[in-house]
């Protein structure tokens, strides 16, 4: 295998043209007969709302109380997502909350007797509270000593891991995740594009790049499934493995050689990105949803709420505002921290996006795109929670149900669902763009059966937005 430096950007061809061929055997009818046929439930925490992105027809719960789980774990279907949001807490705070979800995971699964494989999701551009909610949730759980095993690869995004490097796919080149701006993430940033170095930046040299194992290209194409089976049995505890995947075929020969590992008595505990979930669920991809899948209502406008500040969120805004039907709502994050504006920018901007729905028109309402950083993580995590709140009252302050709604960003879409809809429990209904899931809303919830449109704020071309909003205001075929 050809040495690649990490710092390096690689056309996707380039990159491929170094990697042995696949494994021959297509496994995947394999491992849905083994889903299909095990009593084993998925439980799927999420850190943020985008983790639902390749599944389809699996229900999301907000609610983690221990009667909750309980009764998805009784439910028919391979598993459950379970929303946290951690992502938007502080260390301290997902941690506790991890741990709290694992005690009561634990309970649910003791009460039940139905036994759980837990996944921890994350970002496929590997920001979030690593290792401290996964160490805190296998605590909860009593089950500290798990293995750990990071499986972030997101193909339908363009995230891939090849050569222990993980990568982010712009047009035709693959850039090392380091190079990419959600390595300078405030809260969440990092210097290292190899897996194993970043497990070792992240844990602080707690585990040192010697001890992080990897499950290599060569592993899973030359390998195959029994290789793969063997270095997990190997896994000492406490351990950390990465696990390298360019396509779906590559993660279905690790989730064979997985299973074959836990069918001999070993659990792990894994930290993935969405791709990973579709493929140890063994669920077939749907087309993409149309239009008639998706409107609830007709005659008002569709809500587009956008919270995320990285680059890819702010080029697909321009585009979708110079849309014919688009009103643009600009709410300044400014006037949102001061206590003397907040209110009134709060009741101007529900004003205006109000008239805009009753006429028909399709509102984009968005924080100004100007960035406003505190000196640290704790008073940034404030920042970001003080405009997320205002969002969340302006969105409670609309009296106009709109025709559907799309929530860009992670912690945005999180909170819009679960405070400003009152989000119990949703169904997934599948994808109405690559990686960007739909949700069909509840009767709890104060819009029942709405298109709850999920846009993670690093995924899509700069048309993505723009492309929903043409697609909504098509008329539908008979």
């Amino acid at each position: 295998m050809h040495f690649i430096m990490s710092n390096k950007i690689l056309s996707k061809n380039e990159l491929l043209a170094t990697l042995p061929p696949p494994w021959p055997q297509n496994l995947f009818s394999d491992i849905e007969k083994t889903a299909a046929e095990a009593k084993t439930k998925l439980a799927i925490l999420d850190d943020d709302p985008t983790g639902t992105q390749t599944v389809h027809d699996m229900p999301v719960i907000t609610n983690w109380s221990i009667p909750a789980l309980a009764a998805e774990l009784k439910a028919d279907g391979p598993g459950f997502f379970v929303l946290t949001n951690s992502r938007s807490f502080t260390k301290p705070a997902a941690e506790a909350l991890n741990r709290e979800i694992g005690a009561n995971l634990r309970q649910a699964i003791s009460s039940t007797g139905v036994p759980v494989e837990v996944i921890s999701r994350s970002d496929s551009t590997l920001r979030g509270h690593f290792p401290g909610e996964v160490d805190a949730l296998l605590e909860g759980m009593e089950m500290p000593s798990l293995p750990r095993i990071l499986v972030p690869c997101f193909f339908e995004g363009g995230r891939l891991t090849a050569n222990d490097i993980h990568y982010v796919t712009e047009g035709s080149k693959v850039i090392p995740a380091a190079l990419t701006p959600y390595a300078k993430d405030a809260v969440f940033g990092y210097k290292s594009s190899n897996l194993r170095n970043w497990v070792a930046e992240k844990t602080r040299g707690t585990l040192t790049v010697d001890q992080v194992a990897s499950i290599t290209i060569d592993d899973l194409r030359k390998g195959g499934p029994q290789r793969v089976s063997k270095k997990l049995v190997a896994l000492e505890a406490f351990s950390c493995c990465i696990v390298n995947a360019v396509e779906y075929h590559d993660l279905m020969v690790f989730v064979a050689g997985l299973l074959t590992s836990e069918a001999l008595g070993r659990q792990f505990l894994i930290r993935s990105g969405a791709s990973y979930v579709r493929a140890r669920a063994g669920i077939k991809p749907r087309v993409l949803l149309g239009r008639k899948d998706l409107t609830a209502t007709s005659g008002s406008g569709g809500l587009f709420v956008i919270g995320s500040y990285v680059p890819k969120t702010n080029s697909q805004l321009a585009v979708l505002r110079q849309q014919q039907h688009v009103v643009g709502i600009e709410v300044k994050a400014k006037l949102l921290l001061d206590d003397a504006s907040q209110a009134n920018a709060i009741e101007a901007a529900t004003d205006a996006a109000n008239r805009a729905l009753k006429s028909g028109l399709d509102v984009a309402l968005f924080t100004s795109r100007d960035i406003v950083a505190g000196i640290d993580e704790g008073s940034n995590l404030t920042i970001n929670r003080r405009i997320s709140d205002s969002l969340i009252a302006i969105v409670r302050g609309i009296d106009c149900r709109p025709s559907y709604i799309v929530a860009k960003g992670g912690i945005t879409s999180s909170d819009i669902a679960t405070k400003g809809l009152s989000v119990q429990r949703a169904i997934i209904m599948g994808q109405v763009l690559p990686g960007v899931p739909v949700w069909r809303l509840g009767r709890e919830t104060r819009w029942p059966g709405m298109s709850y449109i999920v846009f993670p704020g690093n995924v899509g071309e700069d048309d993505a937005l723009a492309t929903i909003q043409k697609l909504m205001k098509m008329p539908n075929k008979t």
